[in-house]
């Protein structure tokens, strides 16, 4: 099974068959979004994403399995994000950029997709620079819709919260400590083969560089 991290382009949007597809809550104020019927908010969503991506850059990371969609990640500043201000934890700090979503197709569910997601954001964002967080609303169970991620999910890849809320905590992930933490799991990785491999052998050839 080969997995692999790219970034987001509408042409992956296309592919993805999940209720975030047609959603635009994040990315459509409140008023406006209640004027529009299904079709018009899946226009809305692409309009968004190319806007973000001509003005920004990057706003997401999409999940390939054997070449298939199975899952995405998005992500922008608060600007582009009117959907953030309407939670009772909002506003999103000014050092910060918003994890809007992170979907996995529940056929591929388990498989460390979603931590996958979220380290190829953090890779993107560290690269940057002048980004110091990123931030999400997260769903402990108590909220429903708006394609809010868990906090358990969330927790379990380096957020931790950053303004409580008994439904819709705001969390936080310093791109600091998980550059840290990268680092740090590399250099062990490094250490790992220095020692499991035998003495006297030759160094490999070549090594594949880093994404």
């Amino acid at each position: 099974m080969a997995r692999k991290i790219v970034r987001l382009t509408l042409d992956h949007l296309a592919e993805v068959d999940a209720p975030c597809r047609s959603c635009a809550f994040w990315e459509v104020d409140p008023v406006r979004r209640a004027r529009l019927d299904r079709e018009a908010v899946a226009g809305e969503k692409e309009a968004w994403i190319s806007e973000v991506l001509r003005e920004w850059g990057s706003c997401g990371r999409v999940a390939l399995v054997d070449g298939v969609v199975r899952g995405f990640a998005i992500y922008a500043p608060a600007a582009y994000v009117p959907g953030a201000d309407t939670f009772p934890t909002s506003p999103v700090s000014g050092d910060a950029v918003v994890l809007t979503t992170v979907w996995i197709d529940p056929v591929a569910t388990g498989a460390g997709l979603g931590r996958m997601l979220v380290q190829g954001m953090a890779r993107d964002l560290i690269t940057r620079g002048g980004i110091r967080a990123v931030e999400a609303f997260a769903s402990t169970g108590r909220a429903s819709g708006h394609c809010l991620i868990p906090a358990e999910f969330l927790g379990s890849v380096g957020f931790r919260t950053h303004r409580p809320h008994p439904a819709t905590p705001r969390m936080r992930m310093e791109l600091r400590s998980a550059l840290t933490w990268r680092d740090e799991v590399e250099a062990a990785i490094e250490r790992l083969v220095g020692v499991v491999r035998p003495q006297g052998s030759p160094e490999p050839a070549h090594r594949h560089e880093r994404s």
